[in-house]
């Protein structure tokens, strides 16, 4: 599994576990915080209620990490053309 941006998952928690509810329905708000983020023990909870496949599961989670990875990039960079000025 790629290794994810802690600092975007802990920065961004509550969008991105409201993005995993929205994909995987069944993941609740205590299985969530039950894996403080890690996205190794949240692939192993969704293969374990979906039957998943771990390259499919992966893949979902790497997109939506990216998501918000791409978000910081944007922010920080708006950040940095502001500060030019």
């Amino acid at each position: 599994m790629k290794a994810f941006n802690e600092n975007v998952i802990k920065g961004k928690w509550l969008e991105i576990k409201g993005d995993l509810q929205k994909t995987w329905g069944k993941l609740s708000d205590d299985d969530l915080e039950k894996t403080k983020g890690d996205m190794k023990a949240i692939g192993g909870l969704i293969q374990q209620r979906y039957g998943e496949a771990q390259e499919n599961t992966n893949k979902k989670l790497e997109n939506i990490v990216k998501r918000f990875e791409a978000q910081k990039d944007e922010a920080v960079s708006g950040i940095k053309k502001a500060i030019k000025k």
